[in-house]
């Protein structure tokens, strides 16, 4: 492993009885049991008064030897994403630092746990009770501010972006470390009436933490298609020795940045009811901007290692992706086009070929990747089917689209989660109207391409979602296809398209590609993806090599996690009536009569 981690070094403890032989509590010690269990204590009793060490939250109980396997996996597989925390703590001292970042911490290590893969289910609840009941709390303790950024960079899964609570959980972790004087960490007693005395390191510490705050708070806002708020003040560029960034922050932080200013440059027209620039002013920003992408990728070189080049790639494509509100007659449409293919691959190669010491890590990674390779995936699916796939080449293409399809499917958690979900949308979308399917073939014939050929088919009818617009309209587009042909989206769900057939049918349902048959960890070399006949085999390779896919796609029966289902998802992410508009929601969860039922619950 690449990190290790430094567990406490007791793992159970256990005190001798002053009575030799006695098989029984006595009664005080039964009634100091119950209190302890009441308080959330940290030793559970059992005759001969043996006390076990465990945590416990709400009736969620952990042993002290899982904690420290589930804190190992975290530090080894998901610090590197977000390396926020300090990796020589133990989990004791994270407990008593802050109870909330400790059952984050769990609940991101639980995720893919083969050893209890009911245990995210059982932690999701009882934190998310406990998000909300620390919050409640004022003041509160900068270490909330972490456990509310690992929160933001892994969501518990949901199958509804309306149940999603991360972009209110980013705005509230951005105001809380403004109110406690995290962007001043010199002057925090400016921030309490108490008197604040910072002990070594913690000023250093709180630097950090105000530095991945703000990291978090753009990559939430980029993968949600809304603003962000962020403050890259003078703290963040400060040359002094106590508030100097270590190396690694500083690049993934000038990363932020630079997407932070696309977003603002691009997409916050004040003359515009969306916000986006005429086409004359965006031609010459995008210009502006590309020029700049070029400088920074040339500032981060030396700094930049496989997880933070997947990054650096996730910006450029958050740029690039604005030549879909371009008109077709813009000038030099088509080298922005081209622009965007090559900033859409570019991120593809780097994500899915993502491998550090440990092996492959995609499956692991962060939500803001994930969102970024689904745009990805909609955005070729865009070129190919459009007067620009005369310019690129088909087979590497076709073969990059389907390995997109492959992974977005291993970075699902659960069955019927968001990535599972937008995976068999995307699928569905190439099957039956992708290049080499029967409906595109029999259009050319009839020469029924007129759209397409005219750029028309690029434009966007969602525009209010910056470069994410494009993943709502393509599912908006999905949406109104799919409910005109009566279909029934849990089928395929169960039976996953396999986007590599060209046949177009009625029953275009693939048997052939489960979606997940583990959330295990792999075994070694194959960490990240699934151990089942489901895996792409050409996710284990870092290059991506053009020509058709030749992997054996598996059985007919897609497996479920074991003991997780989706109708365990918490309540609160199951709620079918919403007050607030979401087109995404809209179209995958069944309003306007989309046929939509979750496993094991009736709607």
């Amino acid at each position: 492993m690449s990190m290790s981690y430094n567990a406490s070094p007791s793992t159970m403890r256990t005190q001798q009885s002053g009575q030799a032989g006695a098989e029984y509590m006595r009664p005080h010690e039964a009634v100091a049991s119950l209190l302890d269990l009441k308080s959330g204590g940290d030793f559970l009793r059992s005759p001969p008064d043996h006390m076990i060490d465990v945590k416990r939250l709400e009736d969620v109980t952990v042993h002290t030897d899982r904690v420290a396997e589930l804190f190992n996996r975290f530090f080894t597989y998901y610090h590197p994403f977000l390396p926020l925390l300090e990796t020589q703590k133990s989990s004791d001292e994270y407990y008593d630092t802050s109870p909330l970042l400790f059952w984050t911490i769990l609940a991101v290590g639980s995720r893919r746990y083969q050893t209890d893969p009911s245990l995210l289910n059982a932690l999701s609840g009882p934190v998310l009770r406990l998000v909300w009941s620390t919050l409640a709390d004022v003041p509160q303790s900068y270490h909330v501010v972490k456990a509310l950024a690992l929160l933001c960079t892994w969501p518990f899964p949901t199958s509804s972006t309306s149940t999603d609570p991360t972009f209110m959980l980013c705005g509230m972790m951005q105001q809380i470390a403004m109110q406690i004087g995290l962007h001043r960490p010199s002057h925090a007693q400016d921030f309490s009436k108490y008197r604040v005395e910072l002990r070594e390191g913690e000023l250093k510490d709180r630097v950090r933490t105000w530095a991945f705050c703000n990291i978090v708070a753009q990559r939430v806002a980029t993968g949600y298609g809304q603003p962000s708020s962020t403050l890259f003040d003078c703290t963040l560029s400060s040359t002094e020795a106590d508030l100097r960034l270590p190396p690694e922050v500083k690049v993934r932080l000038q990363i932020e940045k630079f997407c932070a200013k696309i977003s603002q440059t691009l997409y916050s027209n004040r003359r515009d009811p969306v916000g986006v620039l005429s086409d004359e002013e965006r031609y010459i920003m995008a210009a502006v901007l590309s020029r700049d992408f070029d400088d920074l990728e040339a500032q981060v070189k030396t700094e930049t290692n496989s997880i933070t080049n997947v990054y650096l790639r996730a910006a450029g494509l958050h740029l690039h992706l604005s030549i879909f509100f371009d008109n077709p007659t813009t000038k030099d449409y088509r080298q922005g086009l081209s622009a965007l293919f090559l900033a859409t691959t570019g991120f593809l190669e780097a994500a899915l070929g993502l491998e550090t010491p440990t092996g492959p890590v995609l499956s692991y990674c962060s939500n803001y990747v994930y969102q970024m390779t689904l745009a990805a995936g909609f955005s070729l699916f865009k070129l190919c089917n459009s007067f620009f796939a005369v310019h690129i080449d088909m087979n590497y293409t076709k073969s990059l689209f389907t390995r997109t399809i492959y992974a977005l499917r291993n970075m699902s958690v659960t069955n019927n989660d968001l990535p599972q979900r937008l995976a068999e949308v995307l699928a569905q979308m190439w099957r039956m109207n992708g290049i080499g399917s029967r409906n595109h073939q029999i259009q050319r014939q009839q020469g029924n391409i007129g759209p397409s050929e005219t750029g028309d088919s690029l434009m966007l009818k969602v525009r209010c979602r910056m470069s994410m617009s494009l993943v709502f309209d393509s599912v908006w587009r999905w949406r109104e296809d799919f409910q005109a042909r009566g279909k029934n989206f849990e089928a395929y769900l169960k039976n996953p398209t396999n986007p590599d057939s060209g046949a177009d049918s009625s029953a275009s349902c693939s048997s052939t590609a489960p979606i997940r048959t583990s959330t295990s960890t792999p075994a070694p070399g194959l960490e990240g993806l699934s151990t089942g006949p489901a895996a792409d085999p050409t996710l284990t390779t870092p290059a991506i090599t053009a020509g058709p896919i030749t992997a054996n796609l598996g059985s007919s029966t897609a497996t479920t996690i074991s003991g997780f289902n989706s109708s365990s998802l918490p309540s609160g992410f199951l709620e079918q009536n919403y007050e607030v508009f979401d087109p995404l929601n809209w179209m995958l969860d069944g309003l306007v009569e989309f046929p939509y039922a979750i496993q094991g619950l009736e709607v």
